[in-house]
C-alpha cells in the first residue's frame, strides 16, 4: 500500500503519520477536495477510530487509516479518556489545549497518584468490508507542571518515568519509538505486510 487517506484534518497528527508510515504517502481529506469531520460519539476509542475510517471510505472509496487516541489518568477514574480532545467542553466549544492541560493539573491538584497511559487505536479501512485495527498503549505518569515543547496535546504532561523526561521533551525519532501512535503504526505495519 502506498498511499493512505487519514480521517484526520490535524496537522500535528498529519506529520506523525507521514513520519511512522515511511515510504507511504499520507493525505488529508482536504488534499483529495474531501471535507470531512466525524463527530466522535462512541463508546471505546476503537468505536471512534472504526467510525472514522468507515465514514471517510464510504466518501472517497480509497483505503483510510481512522485514529483515535487519549490519556487516561488512574486518579480521574480514567479521565479524559475518550473525551480528551474535548475535556473540559461545554458542548458548543473546545477548550486550547494549554486550558485543557491546566484543567487536567487542577483536578489532580494533591492527588499523590499520577499514574496515566495514552491510548491509541487505528482502524484501516482497506474495503468496504475489511479492516484492520490495532490498539497500543503507553504507562507513564502526569508531571507536576508542562514541560517541552515537542509534541501537542497532553505530551508536556506526559513523564516517562524510566527516562525522567516527557514525551514533549523528546525528539521526534525517540517520540515515535516509544509512543502510543508509534507503537500502534509499527503494530499495523507488521499486519499490513502481510495483508495482500
Amino acid at each position: 500500500m502506498t498511499e493512505l487517506l487519514l480521517a484526520s484534518n490535524n496537522d500535528h497528527k498529519h506529520a506523525e503519520f507521514v513520519r511512522l508510515f515511511p515510504g507511504v504517502r499520507i493525505l488529508r481529506p482536504r488534499d483529495v477536495g474531501v471535507d470531512f469531520d466525524f463527530a466522535e460519539d462512541g463508546a471505546s476509542f476503537l468505536a471512534n477510530a472504526l467510525g472514522k475510517a468507515r465514514a471517510l471510505y464510504g466518501i472517497a472509496r480509497r483505503p483510510v487509516i481512522g485514529d483515535d487516541s487519549g490519556l487516561c489518568v488512574a486518579a480521574l477514574g480514567g479521565e479524559p479518556g475518550i473525551q480528551s480532545s474535548r475535556y473540559g467542553s461545554d458542548g458548543t466549544s473546545k477548550l486550547s489545549t494549554p486550558e485543557r492541560n491546566a484543567l487536567l493539573l487542577a483536578r489532580l491538584a494533591g492527588a499523590e497518584d499520577r499514574r496515566a497511559f495514552f491510548v491509541c487505536c487505528l482502524a484501516l479501512v482497506i474495503a468496504e468490508d475489511r479492516f484492520v485495527a490495532v490498539q497500543e498503549t503507553v504507562h507513564g505518569e502526569i508531571a507536576e507542571s508542562p514541560r517541552g515543547t515537542n509534541g501537542f496535546g497532553y505530551d508536556p504532561l506526559f513523564l516517562l518515568p524510566a527516562r525522567g523526561l516527557t514525551i514533549a521533551e523528546l525528539s521526534d525519532p525517540e517520540k515515535d519509538l516509544v509512543s502510543h501512535r508509534g507503537r500502534a503504526a509499527r503494530r499495523l505495519r507488521a499486519v499490513l505486510d502481510g495483508v495482500p
